[in-house]
């Protein structure tokens, strides 16, 4: 068609000529520590400060002044480690950090993370953030980043690691490139080697004292008095019950792939079977329990994952799944005590687990403090491997090594994707039924009754699952942030931060090959979703629909185009300003923040879902930036699906009246760009009740079938005789 010609050819101008725009503006726009220090007060980062100097050349750092006197030196963390968020952008906070490598004050002073998710206020994040300032970066080399306790947010959890890593890990670079603290460039060398010759066993207390063996406990008044050291009332209320001298948990930990402890600990046969189990570049823990708190809980029993402990070692985590575990039915070193709970718990080797370096279990402790809220402290059980273990080390090499940004911001990636397990094993196998359905969509649109509620159903789990518990609502600012992403330099790492709205992205490629946009917009949107099924509750309520008179219908298709084009090209030269025009998507008002927002965005929202009462899907039609943007390239689709009779639109109109979106023009076909592959049309195709042809043949069927039953003398075709010489007589 001629319109879409004319669509196509605007884009690709409007891509060129704003490309060269933002390509002049981007380095203007370059967000650094230089171009955040005029907003910022040096008080704010250094309570006797008056004032900045000039950011170094040789170090991205500014010093905080008194009267000429530095007293620490301010730095952006984007400057020296990843820190893109959830977003796909970065958040940017200016640390502040002192001779003593401790830092003075923490600001977060912009992020672009989606109104800092699910009505979380922007200054509760803001207060975690500066509560970094007093952190004792010395301590955290030591620990290797776990030195201090990382305070969750709920429903912000990727922004909240995000931060943390990037004040930790960006403050040690600092302090390493200034010397602060006494923090220099690491001396490294090859890893040291496990001397697997070691074959020899021991009892439980040599293993004990050596350090082969290490142990964490916890009494009663231990944990009431951490509790009680957070402030919070609710959890305060709530004491942990018996004598504040019993036992809350006595844990202990060994690392039994190491031949001397795994032989002792496990015996022989147990330690061969724990060899087999083990493959290359594995390693295994041993974790003892006792006490009247579960280092295992049960939650593992429903979720497969036991979500009560987590390996730490450097920037890398591991927290275990149930085929990463085998219970251990008794102890074999002698002297050993009686415990609850043995377990072993297999370390995988992509973790690239050192057994030669220092390593953490952390242990989390629960408090229930409503119906379904829980308040969380941790407990870290450090271990490090006696050195009778390991083999000579090598001679060493001085290196400029900070920690290897990429294999950074990999570990962050990896341990996100960890702990969304079982919802992207739920969103796959959406995915596996929706494209079964399409695949065999002439069967699974046979019965209309059946489908109708199973495409309901699969709607309902998109809204629900999807949407307002997982937040993954795909949005044009994922495709403005990926061109941002192109312009600057793309990195996957961006992309692989948010799981479920990776795979949905990949998955949607995939479908535009296939099938078009609809795949995507017609199942997979939460807030098409959203206004389907409330659209489903107004027919039920017999609220009144309107079809809008074709020509009308067909001139506000293109408006949805309009502003995609529009904010795509506003986002070549401004992504803020393009993510702010973007709001013109309800879907972070209805979905990411469930309508906990500021009234006239929460207006907005319903004004939408109210027109589409009436008219249905009604954003979808005539409004979505995000449905043109994904009707652009779905031009190219491979095959085409949907099944049509010759009549179709000559002279039967009984699918174009009946679609849902009015996305089959009169003369039959239908529009690909305008369909949501709701699959209507192949019921009707299928329908002996609706479909003029199926009951064109069904009647044909009939007569012919009636015909074959009749006697030969009462078959309409056979000749009537008369006997010979006339009547005859009796």
């Amino acid at each position: 068609m001629n319109v879409k010609r004319t669509l196509t050819g605007w884009f690709l101008a409007l891509v060129f000529a704003v490309s060269v725009l933002g390509a002049s503006t981007h380095t203007a726009n370059a967000e650094t520590l230089a171009s955040f220090l005029p907003q910022l007060t040096a008080s704010d980062f250094h309570p006797e400060a008056d004032s900045f100097g000039p950011v170094r050349d040789d170090v991205a750092v500014a010093p905080l002044l008194k009267g000429g006197e530095t007293l620490a030196w301010a730095f952006l963390t984007s400057d020296f480690v990843g820190t893109t968020g959830y977003s796909g952008k970065p958040i940017h906070v200016v640390a502040a950090i002192d001779n003593d490598a401790v830092l003075t004050g923490v600001q977060l002073v912009k992020h672009s993370e989606p109104i800092v998710l699910i009505g979380i206020p922007d200054s509760k994040v803001k207060a975690l953030t500066q509560s970094y300032a007093g952190l004792d970066l010395k301590a955290e080399v030591e620990e290797y980043g776990s030195a201090h306790d990382l305070d969750i947010i709920s429903g912000a959890t990727v922004t909240i690691m995000v931060i943390d890593d990037s004040i930790v890990r960006g403050g040690i670079k600092v302090a390493r490139a200034l010397g602060l603290g006494g923090l220099v460039p690491e001396v490294t060398g090859p890893k040291r080697e496990l001397d697997m010759s070691m074959t020899e066993t021991a009892d439980w207390g040599t293993l004990s004292g050596d350090g082969s063996i290490r142990r964490l406990t916890l009494d009663v008044g231990q944990v009431n008095a951490a509790f009680e050291a957070t402030g919070d009332e609710r959890a305060i209320k709530r004491p942990e019950r018996g004598d504040s001298d019993d036992t809350f948990i006595d844990m202990h930990m060994a690392l039994v792939s190491v031949p001397t402890i795994g032989r002792s600990l496990l015996g022989d046969n147990e330690y061969k079977n724990l060899v087999e189990w083990l493959e290359e570049g594995e390693h295994a823990i041993l974790v003892l329990g006792r006490g009247t708190y579960s280092f295992k809980g049960s939650g593992y029993v429903r979720g497969g994952i036991f979500d009560r402990i987590q390996l730490i070692q450097g920037d890398s985590s591991a927290r275990f799944f149930d085929k990463q575990h085998r219970r251990l039915g008794d102890l074999a070193a002698p002297g050993g005590p009686s415990f609850k709970e043995l377990d072993l718990f297999k370390i995988p080797a992509d973790m690239e687990f050192d057994p030669a370096e220092p390593f953490t279990l952390q242990l989390l402790v629960q408090r229930s403090v409503g119906a379904l809220e829980r308040v969380f402290l941790t407990f870290d059980l450090g271990y490090t491997l006696p050195e009778r273990y390991l083999l000579a080390p090598p001679a060493p090499q001085v290196v400029d090594n900070a920690g290897d940004e990429a294999a950074a911001k990999s570990a962050l990636w990896q341990r996100i994707w960890r702990d969304k397990t079982v919802e992207i094993v739920v969103l796959g196998a959406m995915l596996l039924v929706l494209t079964a359905t399409f695949f065999f969509q002439f069967q699974a649109t046979m019965n209309a009754r059946v489908f109708y509620w199973f495409r309901i159903g699969y709607l309902t789990m998109t809204l629900f699952f999807i949407g307002w518990y997982a937040n993954a609502q795909l949005s044009v600012v994922n495709l403005m942030a990926l061109a941002g992403q192109l312009r600057a330099g793309f990195s996957w790492d961006a992309f692989l931060m948010d799981p479920l709205v990776f795979i949905q992205w990949f998955a949607v490629a995939a479908a535009l090959l296939f099938w078009g946009r609809g795949a995507y917009c017609g199942w997979l949107c939460p807030f098409g979703a959203l206004q389907e099924l409330t659209n489903q509750i107004a027919r039920f309520f017999k609220v009144p629909q309107w079809t809008l008179p074709w020509g009308l219908h067909e001139r506000l298709w293109p408006a949805k185009y309009m502003i995609f084009l529009g904010l795509f090209g506003v986002s070549l030269a401004s992504i803020p300003t393009a993510e702010h025009l973007a709001e013109v998507e309800p879907f972070k008002t209805a979905i990411i923040l469930k309508f906990v927002r500021d009234w006239p965005f929460v207006v907005f929202a319903l004004a939408l879902l109210l027109a589409g009462l009436f008219i249905e899907r009604f954003y979808c039609r005539y409004l979505c930036p995000l449905g043109a943007a994904l009707a652009i390239p779905a031009r190219i689709r491979m095959f085409d699906w949907l099944r049509r009779y010759k009549e179709c639109g000559s002279p039967c109109q009984t699918c174009a009246n009946e679609c849902p979106v009015q996305a089959i023009h009169p003369t039959g076909e239908i529009n690909p760009n305008e369909c949501v592959d709701c699959l209507h049309c192949q019921v009707l195709y299928q329908s002996k009740t609706k479909c003029p042809v199926v009951i064109k043949k069904m009647k044909r069927r009939e007569k012919v079938g009636s015909a074959l039953k009749m006697p030969p003398s009462n078959h309409p075709n056979a000749k009537k005789t008369e006997p010979e010489g006339g009547n005859a007589h009796v």
